[in-house]
Parts: C-alpha cells; structure tokens; sequence
C-alpha cells in the first residue's frame, strides 16, 4: 500500500466523491507532468485505486493512473540521469508504478471479467512504452526489452496473487481465470514472437524458483498455456510479429571467426553437456540447411537478446528449456492431479512438443518412465514413444513386449478403449512385423474377447480381420485343429515372441457366433466367409456402448410380430387337493402355501 501524504478521513467518501476526486487527481498529475511540478497526488489516487470497492470506481481509478504513468513515460520521467534531487523523483515515481503494477496483477485474480481483462490489457500496454522509453535512452543501438516489468506479468498469470479487492473474505483459489488465460493467449503469446519467447523464458525460471507444492497451482497454470501453443514457428521467415516494434528491425549479422563451424542447433544452450554428442544425430532434418540459410547463424547462447528473437533455433531452445524443466515436476510427486497434468501434456506430446524441440530424444527418459504408470498414462507415453522411433529413429526394443502389457481385461473396460483401439492400430500397422508378434496380439485380444462387452467385441472383430487381411500368414489361426482340447497359447507369457499363439485357433471368436447380441453373432460371422472385403474402417466400430446399441434395439422396425402364448388361466395360483375355484375363495391362502416367509 502506498504512503498517504493527505490526512486518513474520517469517514469513508461517498461514490460520486470519489468519482469527482478521481478527476481532480488526474487533472492535477496531468499539470505536474507537464510543467515539472509536484506529483503528490499521485500517492493520493493510488489510495483511491487501492480502496475502490466498486468495480466500476476501481476501473476508473486504474484507467487515470494508466493515462498518469503513460504521460510521465512519454516525457521521459524515468530516464537515467540528472542530480541527486531528480534521482530520489526518479526512485519514488518507481515505488508508485510498482505498486501500481502490483494492484493490476492482483486484479488478473478480481470476481469482475471486465476488470480481468483491462487489467491485463494495460499491463500489456505499459510494457510496450516502458520498451520503448529503455530503447531510446539506451547508450547502445539495440532495441530493448523491459524485463523487469513482464516478469510482474508473468508472476500474475503462473502464481495468481489474490485479488486487492478480495480483503480475504474467501480461500484464495490460485488457478488462472479461464478468460484471462484466453485472453493472453489468443492476443499476445500465439501472435507475437517476443510475447513467446520471454514468456518461456520468464517461465523456467519460476518454475527453478517457485516450489509446486506451496503453489500448487504452478503447473497447471503454465501448462494451460503452453497446451494452447499451435502458431510455434517452423521456418525463420514467420519469425515477423513483435509487440515492441523496435524489436521488429533486423539486427545485424552474428560474427564467428569460425564461420560455418558455429553453426548449430542451439541445443547446448539447454545442457550444456559435450558428452551427449552422439545425440546431434537426431538434431537434423531434410529442411536444417534451408532454415539455417535463412535465419541469424551461430550458436544461442553467444547471440544477443535481439539476435535471439530472428533465430529459430534460439526459439527452439528455449522451448525446448522449458519443457524439460517442466516435466520432472510432473513426475516428482505422484498425485491425482499430477497424474491428470501427465495425460493432458502426453495428450500434446507428439504433435505440439516433439516437432519444435532441439533434440525430441531429451524427453526419451520421461516417457519411458510414463510407460509404467500404466493405464492411459501408459499408453499415451507409448504414443510419444512411436513418434520418436517413426520419426526420429529412436531405438526402443521392448516397444512391442510393453505394448503387449497393456492387453489385460481392465483395457477392455475402460472409457478410453477407443483410444486404445486406434492407437493400437497405428502401432501394429506396419507390413515388416513377424508374424509371431501379430499372432500374439490377435490370440490375447481373442481371448479378452469371453469376458468383454458387446461394444468391446464389435471392436475386436474388424480389428482382428484387418490384420489377418494385411498379412495372410496369420490365416492358418482360423483353420488350425489341434488334435487335442489342450490350447497351445501361453497366456501368462509376457513376450509376445514365445506365447506359441501362431499354433493356436480364434475359437473364443467363433464362440460369439452364439452370443446373445445379434449385432456381435452377426459381426462374428464374417470369419466363416471368403475374406474378400477389402478391410473395415476401425473408425465406425469404436463409438459403440451399451447406449449405442440398446438405441439400435429400441429403434430397430419390427417386420414380422413375434408369436406369443396368449392363453389366460383363470387359476393364476392353483392349489394341491383343490378342485374348483371355490375351494380357493372358501378361506385357502394359495400365496403361503406355494412360500414360507421367514
């Protein structure tokens, strides 16, 4: 709270006064401003500000400080320099934007949306002038950044300081409102370059210096924006959108006495480790020479901050920073919703993260660990790690034997079943894998299949023929006839090379021809035909739930009426050693005398 220099009244003004003051203030600091005189009364209308309990009052009072704090910036009120009078000015006017941004930032956490958004809005813009005004007054001819005052911003949306207007009435919740996150993504972090990189940036080092469990929040805060990151720069040519204009000149071009040696990836600049050099296979693509021609060359960590901003590869570094800061978080305390924050980043993992880190193998650790935690865990980090051997020729061995892991009964069950099937489906796609292997994985599923739902078989069946199409070898498992009632395949063994399933027969999908769900004894009949369609969209079978198909029931047309007995007894409960109706009616109870009730 800053110092009064008026006297405290002695009672609390009315709304209009304050109002009226609010303007008088304002028209005061305007004068001061522009004739060199006292800005007193700037303590005074931050007063106001701090003590507005309306929301409107308050949005008038902050929007007068912003014209304030806007007008002494323009003038060069902050600038170094002078004597030792206009120095202590110099610090006070600091003391009172600080306070100032310190009230905005608490407002990003206020009940009012309209106060949420202006507040981020004039945030926004004081950094842009405060920008401007370090530039011209810097001694060199680079464009500056101020720094200082976006990491207030970035204070605000990761660790939500409680409103000023909330006087602890409530529990602090410090989660970001939805409609600030949006807001900050959508205007400033998607669209401007140097908004994105001094956020990752700002970003590792509040998660190096903050601990998450006394902001438990944290993570998922900085997740939430980094999940909605879909415009990262591919090539160096879209590197052209600045919130500080002065940033948007070209620098000049980095000196390397080594010319073409000391051109890389960058990715030292977030290990700097030698010994992993190896690694620096992964590092290139088709298209690494292309960008490297285009964008500013030689290594991150010797470019300037401007240089930084035209270098993809600075871009890619420091993303790729962040992140793997971020991740062992996730995995250091096992909780529920660490747990959730681990499915929702593995969820973005293969399309949002890999494509833009300076060696996707970093992660690789990670991921593996994922794979253990099992469940959709486990197989969204199995996802991930397809990507890095499709796409970046990791070698992982056990990928299948892991894979393999997952087909146990709960998979059959869960809600995300779908999802199982179609990443599955990915995974076992490709032409070159043994026959044992795929053998395996259609003999488990088949079994699976005796305790499954009806929705789960319809799944497994086109599953299971698709395969069996795309590799003809697998046929002999609709055909075999063992000479004895004894089954070949190793349930319980965990390699899916030495289960013995390509001896073995699908009779648990043969036993379905009799099942009680028309939908599933028809689907099953298609084993027992010529195999001569092409193959099943796996998409049209993996929506189906008991819902699904009680609606087909219910909605099927009847053609013919199904015949019934229709005969009525008059004796619904006959009774032993009776003749007539009339014994019955003459006192016999039928109902004790067919049950005994204890």
């Amino acid at each position: 709270m800053p110092v009064r220099s008026l006297p405290p009244p002695t009672k609390r003004r009315k709304t209009a006064v304050e109002s009226t003051s609010v303007k008088s203030l304002e028209t005061q600091l305007t004068s001061a401003v522009t004739e060199n005189g006292s800005l007193n009364p700037l303590a005074d209308l931050l007063i106001l500000a701090y003590g507005s309990s309306d929301a409107r009052e308050m949005s008038k009072a902050v929007y007068s400080v912003y014209r304030v704090f806007v007008l002494i910036i323009t003038r060069g009120m902050l600038v170094h320099g002078g004597d030792a009078t206009a120095k202590l000015v110099r610090k006070w006017i600091w003391e009172k934007l600080d306070s100032y941004v310190e009230l905005l930032v608490g407002l990003l956490q206020d009940e009012e949306p309209a106060l949420r958004k202006s507040s981020l809005e004039i945030l926004f813009s004081l950094l842009k002038h405060l920008s401007t005004s370090l530039t011209k007054s810097s001694s060199t001819a680079q464009p500056q950044f101020h720094f200082a005052h976006f990491k207030h911003i970035v204070h605000g949306l990761l660790l939500c300081p409680p409103s000023p207007r909330s006087n602890g009435s409530s529990k602090h919740n410090s989660k970001m409102m939805p409609d600030v996150r949006e807001h900050f993504v959508e205007s400033w972090f998607s669209v401007y370059d140097d908004i994105r990189w001094c956020f990752l940036r700002e970003a590792t080092t509040v998660l190096s210096k903050y601990l998450s469990v006394e902001n438990p929040h944290l993570l998922d805060n900085l997740l939430s924006i980094m999940e909605k990151l879909s415009t990262f720069p591919t090539d160096s040519s879209e590197l052209n959108s600045w919130w500080v204009e002065e940033l948007g000149v070209k620098p000049l071009k980095h000196k390397s006495a080594k010319g073409d040696a000391e051109e890389d990836d960058a990715a030292e600049s977030v290990d700097g480790n030698d010994e992993d050099d190896w690694r620096k296979f992964f590092d290139e693509d088709s298209n690494a020479k292309d960008e490297k021609k285009n964008s500013v060359k030689g290594r991150a960590y010797t470019l300037t901050f401007h240089q930084s901003l035209f270098s993809l590869q600075a871009h890619r570094a420091v993303f790729t920073r962040t992140w793997l800061n971020f991740l062992p978080h996730l995995s250091s305390i096992s909780t529920s919703s660490n747990r959730a924050l681990t499915t929702r980043a593995l969820n973005i993992m293969h399309r949002g993260v890999l494509p833009h880190l300076t060696r996707p193998v970093l992660v690789m650790d990670w991921i593996s660990a994922c794979v253990d935690l099992g469940e959709t865990v486990g197989l969204l980090a199995l996802n991930a790690l397809f990507t890095l051997m499709r796409d970046y020729n990791l070698d992982y061995p056990s990928f299948f034997t892991r894979l393999y892991a997952f087909l146990h009964r709960d998979v059959l069950h869960l809600k995300h079943r779908a999802r199982f099937f179609r990443l599955t489906e990915l995974f076992l796609s490709s032409s070159h894998l043994p026959a044992t292997l795929l053998a395996s994985f259609v003999k488990r599923l088949s079994r699976l299949s005796l305790n499954a739902p009806p929705a789960a078989i319809i799944m497994i069946v086109p599953f299971t023929y698709n395969i069996l199409k795309q590799h003809p070898a697998l046929m002999v498992m609709i055909h075999n006839n063992p000479s004895t009632n004894i089954d070949p395949f190793i349930a319980d063994e965990p390699n899916p090379n030495s289960t013995n399933a390509l001896d073995s027969s699908l009779w648990e999908l043969h036993s379905h021809i009799h099942h009680y769900d028309p939908a599933v004894s028809t689907i099953v009949r298609i084993f027992s035909e010529a195999f001569t369609k092409p193959g099943y969209s796996m998409e049209d079978f993996l929506d189906h739930t008991y819902g699904t198909l009680i609606e087909t029931e219910v909605g099927r047309k009847i053609k013919r009426e199904p015949a019934l007995a229709t005969e009525l007894r008059k004796d619904i409960f006959p009774m032993a050693g009776t003749a007539n109706l009339g014994d019955c009616l003459a006192g016999r109870d039928a109902v004790s005398e067919l049950w005994v009730f204890e």
